[in-house]
């Protein structure tokens, strides 16, 4: 679609949505204003309600409300007035037919009790969210909302350590937003938590939109839309200044923050500053350095314009562990993580993840009338993202009679501490072992048990002594790199068109320049390192020039020494943009709200190389194919209200969504070869329906929520990275296509106030998450098994069709697919409260290998025909797929606050996992032996040698938080 005819769906849809628009007569009214107690601010989105009727409204952003020509019932009446961290208020009033009732001006108190479950919200998601990373499986969207319904409020405080999804769904799923401004990421779809990790004071003020909900700002998507409101002048003013104390990520943060509130200039402005740290957290080796600083100010020119400027640089560095096999989990416990060593007596992980992605956002807000809004932004991020690990390939250049050969290469030792050839199991893989097997194994044991961790100095003497033969680095610790600039422009306007009609709509822009590359950090002692590829050099049907073509990084720059700082292995660039659009409109009678939403949108990507790579010399350098995926979606809701007590809330929708960055291309580091080029056409958009229906109870003891929920997400695609003994030995990439997901299940929540101070509370999730078609699976390498040959000339590795990756019905891997709790809190008047929860969860499964359930696993790989001595019976129960076990965890969390004066001090405090329970939380099959043979081998061994690997969950923990606000 181009562009301009993009430009006249926008224009239409807009049209189309704001042509429902009708006005009402005028009845008896009642209006006021809200604000705070203490510092008279105005307060926005206060809730007003008229008790036991479904008429309720909320205040403007100048903390005042009017009920318009809504329907008021006469006599006395109770207005119930309510806000997030404030104590709710009952008012009493007359209400007059034909008169207008002016409250003035009502104050409302800072609920010390709520700040509490505020600030242990708001470090608890900071904590959870450290614990992932880009690849976290857990969404914790929304959390300040959630404390206000039961079920997310176990989602988000006690369910997320276990990698539970709500319904199933991922971070990609979700949209978050600082102020209207999407943070999703063009590479992976998913929002980078630690871009604004540590600045937990600045974010109090969101706005969530629940699911496929109405939401003022953008479409959203399936697990809900989060708007982080970082506006200097919504802050209340005031300072905080706290100390954070933990052995989960970090085990200690400084925090302290400053807010003036909207001064009587018209200027305000907020200050953050933290720092998170820790030699390592629950997990042995994993560092944590990061610091945190925020700035906004914002200047209200007039009433009807002002202008914020929100900026904040995160720095942070991560030390990463990995999945272990049940061996090296028997061996050396779930604290165990073989990407540290010891260095000069201090722990050092080979594997950290370096973030530095500054953002800076300029905001303009227009009142154009007291009922029309119109918000502009423009942002911009830059910066890197950075992940450091060892290569071990490095080689040396011998020239004999002008032919280039290569010493060393992919036969260097790997470096890995728990590789098979390190474990007990890898000498006793055969039938019958010896005793000298035995012996071995015993010996291995030993040695793992009173080590098994990276032996630094065994790499650096390596080196050393290449360099003392004159030789290269055989060893260097790199990074593959991420240096992303990004702008973001949209408009976003928000009107009401009567007291029951209003609109939304949003245009939005966002470009990127993505530099993709690796960098040599360290040479480990040695003088440079060859840049080439070693595992090129084994390939036997191959000449030595073929292969000394083949090994080149870029054959524009043959056999080039790198050292400290320079780029080598690959180095390309992405160009993506997307131009779209949103437009709602929402319904608001006595009976039943409902909206209507649509969007349109255009996302392009670009790769451009600059290294010619020895395998892909004809497809590799310069600009690529421009990718061009066209979306759109519709959604609708409707609530009906029984009474003021009893509501039916639905909401339907679909949608298309382009593939992500990530699994646009075959193998994006090497070669601009598309997976439309490996499908045979144009790679197809998600198509996403979902449906949702809910019964909600608001009573003021007994609160309660039951929703069932249907998701089907169809022509979604997958690429991942593994080696495999079933092709050659082989380094391939595994593309999934095609591939469609079934989600369906039931959350339910409820919380009955016994006492003014006893709360119970209960919540589950089932839910069965499965692949609902048999994918096409591609695989491609630059391995011996992918190698092609015409007429003896070399012609570039070519896509490999494994036909149907038969994963119907099995269970999508994610964390529990059922989840329960029962628990308690206790809110004393004295300001104190204490709560526990018992979370039992199962259901969980392990992710299974697409390539191990191909008619591939029936192949013997030496020969390339059928086993003879296959078993269908055999073969099921090898492919059957492995659930964990049912776990319970029982959790403790409580606080206190003073008010001293002018000064409020409290704590915080939560234990979790209080019986110390062993449980995982995750897992994959290893694809290493993806045949029959190989793979009942592995079942009759007592310990499998390429068993599956595992991630196991926190045992207990802790978190203390002490502050002072003033």
């Amino acid at each position: 679609m181009k562009v301009s005819q993009l430009k006249k769906n926008l224009f239409f849809l807009m049209i189309f949505l704001s042509s429902v628009a009708t006005s009402y007569a005028q009845q008896t009214g009642l209006k006021g204003k809200i604000v705070d107690a203490s510092s008279n601010a105005n307060l926005f989105e206060v809730l007003i309600t008229i008790e036991g009727t479904l008429v309720s409204t909320t205040t403007n952003t100048d903390g005042e409300f009017d009920f318009g020509s809504a329907q008021l019932p006469f006599g006395e009446q109770v207005a119930v007035i309510s806000k997030e961290g404030y104590v709710t208020k009952r008012f009493p009033i007359i209400i007059n037919e034909g008169s207008i009732l002016d409250l003035k001006t009502i104050d409302l108190d800072y609920d010390l009790n709520q700040e509490q479950i505020q600030i242990g919200t708001i470090s608890l998601s900071d904590n959870e969210l450290d614990d992932g990373d880009d690849n976290a499986s857990f969404n914790v969207s929304g959390l300040l909302q959630a404390s206000r319904d039961v079920f997310l409020s176990a989602a988000a405080f006690d369910f997320s350590a276990t990698f539970f999804r709500p319904r199933g769904l991922g971070n990609e799923n979700g949209k978050v937003l600082i102020n209207g401004i999407e943070m999703n990421k063009f590479s992976t779809g998913r929002p980078q938590w630690s871009n604004w990790g540590g600045l937990n004071d600045v974010q109090r003020n969101q706005e969530f939109s629940m699911g496929i909900a109405a939401n003022d700002y953008t479409f959203g998507d399936l697990s809900g839309t989060t708007n982080i409101i970082m506006r200097a002048s919504q802050y209340r003013k005031g300072g905080r200044i706290s100390y954070a104390a933990s052995n989960r990520s970090y085990t200690g943060r400084m925090m302290a923050s400053y807010s003036s509130g909207l001064m009587s200039d018209g200027w305000a402005y907020t200050v953050s500053l933290a720092r998170r740290m820790g030699t390592e957290g629950f997990i042995d080796g994993t560092l944590y350095d990061a610091n945190s600083i925020f700035a906004s100010v914002e200047k209200k020119i007039n009433d009807k314009h002002s202008i914020n400027l929100t900026s904040f640089y995160t720095p942070n560095r991560r030390g990463r562990s990995t999945a272990i096999t049940e061996e090296v989990f028997n061996l050396r416990g779930r604290k165990y993580n073989p990407n540290w060593g010891y260095f000069d007596g201090e722990k050092k992980n080979s594997r950290i993840r370096e973030i530095e992605e500054p953002v800076a956002m300029l905001n303009h807000y227009w009142n154009i009338t007291n009922k029309t809004t119109l918000n502009t932004n423009v942002g911009f991020q830059t910066g890197k993202i950075g992940n450091s690990r060892i290569d071990n390939g490095g080689t040396d250049l011998v020239t004999f009679n002008g032919q280039d050969t290569y010493v060393g290469g992919g036969r260097s030792r790997d470096t890995n501490p728990m590789h098979p050839s390190n474990l007990p199991s890898f000498y006793l893989q055969d039938a019958n072992p010896t005793p000298l097997d035995f012996q071995n194994a015993f010996l291995a044991q030993q040695r793992f048990r009173a080590d098994g961790q990276l032996d630094w100095n065994n790499l650096i003497e390596a080196n050393q002594l290449n360099r003392q033969q004159g030789g290269n680095s055989t060893y260097i610790l790199y990074e593959d790199r991420n240096d992303d600039t990004q702008w973001t422009f949209n408009t976003i306007l928000n009107s009401q068109v009567s007291d029951n009609i209003s609109i939304n709509g949003s245009i939005n822009y966002r470009t990127l320049k993505s530099e993709n590359f690796a960098e040599v950090l360290d040479l480990l002692g040695g003088t440079g390192f060859l840049d080439v590829d070693g595992f090129a050099l084994d390939n036997p049907l191959l000449s030595s020039s073929q292969l000394a073509d083949r090994a080149q990084s870029d054959l524009r720059n043959r056999n080039r020494l790198v050292g400290v700082g320079d780029r080598y292995d690959y180095n390309y660039e992405i160009d993506a943009n997307t131009f779209g659009g949103f437009a709602q409109a929402q319904f608001k009678f006595n009976r039943v709200d409902f909206f209507l939403g649509g969007n349109v949108s255009q996302t392009s990507y670009q790769r451009n190389g600059l290294f010619q790579n020895g395998y892909f010399p004809n497809n590799s350098f310069g600009k690529g194919e421009k990718l061009e995926f066209t979306n759109y979606g519709a959604k609708a809701g409707l609530t009906y209200k029984i009474n003021g007590r009893n509501l039916i809330d639905v909401h339907g929708t679909y949608f298309t969504k382009a593939p992500t960055i990530r699994n646009a291309y075959a193998n994006v580091r090497q070669n601009n070869i598309t997976v439309s080029d490996i499908v045979g056409g144009d790679q197809e958009s998600e198509k996403i329906q979902s449906f949702d229906a809910s019964y909600i109870l608001r009573t003021p003891k007994l609160k309660a929520r039951v929703t069932g929920y249907y998701t089907k997400i169809e022509d979604a695609t997958d690429i991942g990275f593994f080696f495999t003994n079933a092709i050659s030995g082989s380094f391939v990439q595994e593309i999934l296509t095609d591939i469609d997901k079934l989600h369906i299940g039931a959350e339910f929540g409820i919380e009955y106030q016994i006492t003014p101070t006893i709360k119970l509370k209960a919540a589950a999730a089932i839910g069965q998450f499965t692949f609902d078609n048999n994918p096409n699976l591609t695989l491609t390498s630059t391995s011996e098994g992918f190698t092609n040959l015409s007429q003896g000339a070399v012609i570039e590795p070519a896509p490999r069709s494994f036909g149907k990756s038969f994963l119907e019905d099995y269970n999508i891997a994610g964390g529990p697919q059922n989840a329960a709790q029962f628990g308690f809190e206790y809110r004393d008047p004295n300001f104190w409260w204490v709560g526990a929860t018992t979370n039992y969860f199962s259901n969980a499964y392990i992710d299974v290998s697409p390539l191990t359930r191909t008619e591939n696993f029936s192949i013997d790989p030496e020969t390339e025909i059928p086993f003879n001595d296959y078993d269908e019976n055999i073969a099921r129960e090898l492919l059957r797929q492995e659930q964990f076990d049912d776990y319970f965890l029982v959790n403790v969390v409580g606080g206190k606050s003073w008010r001293v004066k002018d000064y409020y001090i409290g704590f915080f405090a939560t234990i979790n996992n209080v019986f110390n329970q062993e449980y995982r939380t995750g897992g994959f099959e290893q694809a290493r032996n993806a045949d029959y043979r190989a793979a009942l081998e592995e079942s009759q061994r007592d310990t499998p040698v390429f068993g599956s690997r595992y991630f196991y969950g926190f045992g207990t923990s802790y978190y203390l938080n002490v502050y002072v606000r003033f």
